[in-house]
């Protein structure tokens, strides 16, 4: 379906909803479902990508009344996502319920499917690529919900920092000092951990 075509759509679809139609609602978010889940599970340990979807919908359903139409439709709920994804980290930091790491769906299948091979060389792949996820979410998990989230788009997703600044809403110029200031401090977690990965599993202090 053309973009136009779909954006035509979407807009009326909104002006329906934010006239009282709330059942106009129910064809974006199908349309946008898998679309949602797809940003939320690059940012959210998988068992959460459901409840943060939902969320990030109910966000958006209430905030229709403030769509411009300055932008796509897609391009505003991403954004919304993103948000949502930050103020799940900040929420869970609070409490810090969650594990030290969760691996992607991806990763883990990957695993799954080389270790079930009999070549030792790709036994040890197999290892050290699970090892460099798990500390990878060790660090990140020490980074503020902000860091953190401009840290994953810019360094490890590669939006630009413009396109990074609309999704979190901030201003450019933050988004380079954000960016620039989240890599130095990964970069010294993972340089710093006391005894390699000995040391995360230990739980050092950094």
């Amino acid at each position: 379906m053309p973009d136009a075509l779909t954006n035509d759509l979407d807009f009326d679809l909104v002006r329906r909803v934010v006239a009282g139609e709330v059942n106009a609602f129910r064809p974006l978010l199908e349309h946008y479902q898998d679309f949602v889940v797809k940003i939320v599970s690059r940012h959210i340990p998988r068992e959460q990508v459901g409840e943060v979807a939902h969320d990030t919908f109910v966000r958006a359903y209430f905030s229709l009344p403030t769509f411009k139409f300055k932008t796509t439709f897609r391009q505003w709920i991403s954004s919304i996502a993103v948000r949502t994804c930050c103020d799940f980290w900040r929420k869970s930091y609070r409490s810090r319920e969650l594990p030290m790491s969760s691996l992607a769906e991806e990763d883990q299948q990957w695993i799954e499917r080389v270790s079930s091979t009999r070549s030792a060389a790709e036994l040890d792949e197999c290892a050290a690529r699970q090892e460099a996820q798990e500390l990878l979410a060790w660090a990140l998990d020490r980074l503020s919900p902000e860091d953190r989230m401009v840290l994953e788009l810019v360094h490890l997703e590669g939006h630009s920092v413009r396109e990074t600044a609309k999704l979190l809403g901030w201003s450019v110029a933050n988004v380079k000092v954000r960016a620039f200031r989240s890599r130095k401090k990964l970069r010294a977690l993972l340089e710093n951990v006391p005894g390699g990965q000995e040391g995360k599993k230990n739980g050092a202090k950094i």
